[in-house]
């Protein structure tokens, strides 16, 4: 048997020798993960395949079910073609992000990001829409994004949109809680943000975990363990270990606490039964990904059964839990009839090209982040992934918020800006 190669192993360490007081000990530096690139490539493009499986089988529910079940039984059963989800801002507002990223590179300014973004055309809501507002008006991020600002600061709006943050970061948390602080501020604050922090860090989990409750703690891991988003995590978490066998269950006591006490409804922009507040929403993904047990269908369709926002919820459960999976292993109703040539709509990508730059953005971050990427004769490019703890950002409340930070576009950035506004949210 020839010598093993150390790198081939999902988990490697290096030995340091260290001599103390005479004494040999033996320590250990770094730690890497390594990822044949082309299973990198595998799973993140099945990782987008989840979303737009998800958007597109729960888009006839959203929203007709709140502070209700939706019956399982209306949901409309599974066509190979609605696959094909090129007009979903679930999908594409994102894409705008990885757009600043492919042009600008890792470094680019929060402050530009903005601009990008408050030059988008496409139609927005919510916390999307206040943010994207504030930026035209010349408030720039992070103050896009805070309450002050922002009446929807809370809502689900970057929860929607990190999964490109996961994706381009297998097995790096840091960094896509580092895009929740340049990308997610730019509409959202507090629980808002860390919603999209946690999406970002389950896929970047996804890449080498396949338990969908590890998972969901290595995604709690990257998030303020004071917020009431990762209380509502760590209360779903808790009650699928006392009825694993039973999502409605957990869905009663969801609803009980997260949508009729209003001490968990003190940011939310609307009072009744509709809530697109993140923390309820982002319970009802972890539902799916809980009590899906790793099947596809059963993750989609739970996720969709506890309604409210109930296509986006679907689509963030399947894209984390489609990325455990990879595409070349995906059933084949998810793939059959994918148009890899069309483009999403408001962005430069087709699935082909967006599959290309989120290789390259990945193979960037792997490199920024102390890792290699690596090729021996004969074999394909592997990535070695430096292991790192998740290092979540300072707590901060939407209804006890820090003071803005007074920032505002320069004459100079507003001319970058294409779409004027006079006033910051008008219509609060």
């Amino acid at each position: 048997m020839g010598k093993m190669n150390p790198f081939r192993r999902g988990l490697t360490a290096f030995p340091v020798i260290l001599a103390l007081g005479g004494v040999v000990n033996l320590a250990w530096a770094a730690e890497y993960r390594t990822l044949p690139r082309s299973e990198y490539r595998d799973k993140m493009a099945a990782g987008w395949i989840g979303q737009m499986a998800g958007v597109g089988w729960g888009a006839p529910t959203e929203f007709k079910a709140l502070g209700e079940k939706f019956p399982e039984d209306q949901i409309p059963p599974w066509k190979p073609g609605t696959i094909n989800q090129f007009e979903q801002d679930d999908i594409y507002v994102e894409m705008t992000f990885l757009r600043t990223l492919e042009q600008y590179g890792w470094n680019v300014s929060i402050r530009q990001a903005g601009i990008d973004f408050a030059n988008s055309r496409y139609m927005l809501w919510h916390a999307n829409d206040a943010g994207r507002r504030n930026l035209r008006a010349g408030v720039a991020p992070p103050d896009s994004g805070h309450p002050q600002f922002n009446h929807h600061a809370d809502d689900i709006d970057y929860q929607i949109e990190a999964d490109f943050s996961g994706l381009i970061a297998p097995g790096m948390p840091n960094v896509a809680i580092a895009l929740g602080e340049k990308f997610g501020r730019l509409m959202n604050y507090g629980d808002g943000v860390y919603a999209g922090q946690f999406i970002g860090g389950m896929y970047a989990a996804a890449f080498f975990e396949k338990a969908p409750e590890k998972i969901v703690r290595a995604g709690l891991a990257c998030i303020p363990e004071g917020s009431q988003y990762a209380e509502a995590v760590r209360d779903v978490l808790a009650w699928h270990r006392e009825n694993p066998g039973d999502w409605k269950i957990a869905w009663k006591k969801v609803d009980e606490k997260y949508q009729r006490n209003p001490d968990y409804r003190r940011f939310s922009c609307d009072k009744g039964k509709f809530n697109i507040d993140a923390k309820l929403n982002g319970a009802f993904v972890v539902i799916g990904l809980l009590y899906g047990n790793r099947d596809p269908d059963a993750t989609i369709r739970i996720a969709t059964c506890c309604g409210q926002d109930s296509d986006c919820n679907p689509s963030s459960a399947a894209g984390v839990l489609f990325t455990t999976i990879g595409m070349k292993n995906l059933p084949q109703k998810f793939t059959s009839a994918l148009d890899c040539k069309k483009v999403f709509s408001h962005t430069a990508y087709n699935f082909d090209r967006l599959v290309d730059v989120c290789d390259a953005l990945a193979a960037q971050a792997v490199l920024r982040n102390g890792g290699k990427v690596l090729r021996e004769a004969g074999a394909h490019d592997e990535f070695r992934i430096l292991v790192e703890a998740p290092k979540p950002v300072k707590l901060e409340q939407s209804w006890a918020p820090v003071p803005p930070q007074n920032v505002r576009y320069q004459d100079e950035e507003m001319k970058q800006i294409k779409v004027k506004q006079d006033t910051v949210n008008k219509d609060e």
